[in-house]
């Protein structure tokens, strides 16, 4: 683990450092890559996910053009600390590390629990933000976000007993196209061999789990304050966060753009990635 003053300039993720920097008192683990020109773009991810949890062929198309930081929440991967109930303490955790990497405007991309991340971060410190990408997302108090245990618990069991990634389910169709995009991402996400973060542990998982749930019990926020560029994406058939909510953000937010692809899932981002990569490159350079 090396300390954030060696800035990680890996050409590809699958290379790039691990790295941490202290903030708010707690040590947070990081990737850092791409050119250090024009602003940056921070990755937050989904529930229970560590540094190798991000697609490599979205943060390396991403990151041709711009610098990209991915994240590891407190009490996640090697972070240090407890793992927080709320996305409130997530997304102030957040702010606290861009602000000690020295950032004073970032672009965000926020996967799933990421994006309720995300979401709060342009509502405490709208300052900050210069754009948005939420993906496989809602807001808070969205449909079905406060039974994302009751539909995953039997799926991650179902992954379990049949020996695959509960990924597998969770995230892709149960068709042809489907199947074949899960296992295309599985293999991306083990393209990293040396240096792997640590995975998440069973106190970490669950701790997160309440802070998604509490989220779809939450009162809506404000997203008709959110006044930068939004983009949306989804796959058209959602069971973690349905995709219902992403219609609902596009709605909420002005102007925001909205995307949704076809036979595709929670993780339809991944599914599509060259597609995707297109779109967020274009939307973070307009």
């Amino acid at each position: 683990m090396t300390s954030g003053s060696d800035v990680g300039t890996g050409a590809r993720y699958v290379e790039t450092p691990n790295l941490t920097i202290n903030a708010g008192g707690t040590v947070f683990s990081y990737r850092d890559l791409g050119p250090r020109s024009g602003v940056p773009l921070i990755l937050l991810n989904h529930w229970g996910a560590v540094l190798d949890n991000f697609d490599p062929e979205i943060v390396d198309g991403l990151a041709g053009k711009r610098r990209v930081i991915a994240t590891d929440y407190r009490g996640m991967g090697a972070s240090g600390g407890t793992a927080p109930v709320t996305v409130d303490d997530m997304a102030r955790d957040a702010i606290a590390l861009i602000r000690a990497l020295g950032f004073e405007r970032v672009d965000l991309l926020g996967f799933s629990l990421g994006g309720f991340v995300a979401q709060d971060i342009v509502l405490k410190a709208p300052e900050l933000v210069r754009k948005l990408i939420l993906a496989g997302t809602g807001p808070a108090g969205g449909i079905g976000i406060d039974k994302v245990g009751r539909v995953s618990w039997p799926l991650i069991i179902k992954g379990l007993l049949t020996r695959r990634d509960p990924k597998t389910f969770l995230f892709f169709t149960s068709t042809a196209n489907g199947r074949q995009a899960a296992k295309a991402f599985l293999s991306r996400l083990e393209t990293r061999k040396a240096n792997r973060d640590k995975g998440p542990t069973p106190m970490a998982f669950l701790r997160q789990l309440k802070a998604i749930e509490a989220w779809g019990r939450q009162a809506p926020q404000d997203l008709g304050g959110i006044q930068i560029p939004v983009l949306i994406a989804n796959g058209d058939n959602d069971i973690m966060v349905p995709t219902a909510n992403s219609i609902d953000m596009a709605k909420r937010i002005p102007g925001a753009q909205l995307v949704i692809y076809e036979d595709a899932g929670h993780g339809g981002i991944f599914q599509n990635h060259a597609d995707f990569v297109s779109k967020a490159t274009s939307f973070l350079d307009a």
